[in-house]
This record gives structure tokens, C-alpha cells and sequence, in this order.
């Protein structure tokens, strides 16, 4: 049965964030906001855990996880960022976007897309998930909380906990954080490519299309 707390989005409660992190750091699942929508978080190291998200979210090995940073600097020790990447991501972190970047040899293989030996990766605008960070002092491995056959990632907390109560250790409510993903954009070719269109503006990336 998941723990259920109900956290300001703006002010997050320093006891709760550590009670959310000690959880985290004991192999648990969390349900927490985000700056596009909610999501499922666990510890970078744990292989059970992962298992765990991908089947509430129905997914293959070929999903890719991303890693939520706290800033530039920690994208750089998963990633391999050139100048114009660096640039591009500085521009527009933290913000709603997820960027597919080479990873560094920091990042387990398990985490990397199978073939292309890629990394998801971003740094979201959100006080609870900085807290979150802060408190852990490494990213977290993140998915989307969109369940197998919803169009929408879920908003609202009671729903959360009706659906997943047995199979998530701990359900943060903040209120609705918007049911929008984030846009994702690939930074692994000379020109930013988008994977799917969300709540990131694409014009930053000279991209026009949709």
C-alpha cells in the first residue's frame, strides 16, 4: 500500500522530501510533479525497481528512461555534450523538454538505449523535483506517468492512488502539474531532431514542424 503525501508545490516540506528520498534510497517507486506532468521515480542503481516501471507502464527494454538532473553540470556527467549542444541546453534548462544525448561512460548500459547507446535526460522547473534532488544529491530515473491504453499522463492524485496504490510505494500529491509530456528532442546528429512534440516551445531549436 503506497504512502500518500500531500506537499505544497511551491514550498515543499524539507521532512517530507527526506521521508520521499529514504524511500527512493529503499528500492521504492514514487509518484511525483513535474513542471509537464507527474511521474515515476526510482534510484539510478536499482535493475528490480526499473522492472517494476516498465510493467506500470507496459513497456519493452527499447523505452527510454530519462535521468532527471538538477542542472547542466550533472547533465554533463551522464552525457557527452559538445559546445553546441551546451549551448542549446543551457538556453532552455530547466524547462519542459527531455533531450536524447550520447551517454558517458557514468551511465549503467542498462540504462542506455539498446542499439544506440543513448541517454534521455532533463532538468525540470519544479520546486518539489529540486527539493527531491537536492535531498537525493544524484538524479532520479524518471518515466512519464501515462498508463498502458490513457492518451494522457494522470493528473490527479486520488485518481493516482486508485489505480496504483499496490504498485507504488509512495504517491505525492501537489495539486495538477498539467497532463502535458514534455517535448522531446534528439541532440545525437548535427541538427536537433524532435521525437515528440509536448510542452517545450521548438522554436529554440529551429525546429517547425510538429
Amino acid at each position: 500500500m503506497a504512502q500518500f503525501f500531500t506537499i505544497h508545490s511551491n514550498t515543499p516540506n524539507l521532512r517530507l522530501i527526506r521521508q520521499a528520498v529514504a524511500i527512493v534510497r529503499s528500492g521504492g517507486i514514487i509518484v511525483y510533479p513535474t513542471d509537464s506532468s507527474y511521474a515515476l521515480g526510482c534510484q539510478i542503481g536499482d535493475k528490480s525497481v526499473m522492472s517494476r516501471i516498465r510493467a506500470i507502464r507496459q513497456v519493452d527494454d527499447k523505452h527510454h528512461f530519462t535521468l532527471v538532473c538538477r542542472n547542466l553540470a550533472e547533465i554533463s556527467n551522464y552525457a557527452k555534450v559538445d559546445n553546441t549542444q551546451y549551448r542549446l541546453l543551457k538556453a532552455n534548462t530547466p524547462g519542459s523538454y527531455t533531450f536524447i544525448l550520447q551517454a558517458s561512460r557514468e551511465v549503467p548500459r542498462r540504462l542506455q538505449h539498446p542499439k544506440r547507446n543513448t541517454i534521455g535526460l532533463r532538468v525540470p522547473n519544479h520546486s518539489v523535483v529540486m527539493a527531491l534532488l537536492d535531498e537525493l544529491d544524484e538524479p532520479l530515473l524518471s518515466s512519464t506517468l501515462i498508463l498502458p491504453d490513457d492518451e494522457y499522463p494522470l493528473n490527479d492524485a486520488e485518481e493516482i492512488r486508485d489505480r496504483l496504490e499496490h504498485q507504488v510505494d509512495l504517491i505525492m500529491d501537489a495539486g495538477s502539474c498539467g497532463n502535458e509530456m514534455t517535448s522531446v528532442i534528439d541532440l545525437t546528429s548535427d541538427v536537433p531532431e524532435l521525437v515528440r512534440q509536448g510542452k517545450g516551445d521548438l522554436e529554440p531549436f529551429g525546429i517547425t514542424h510538429g
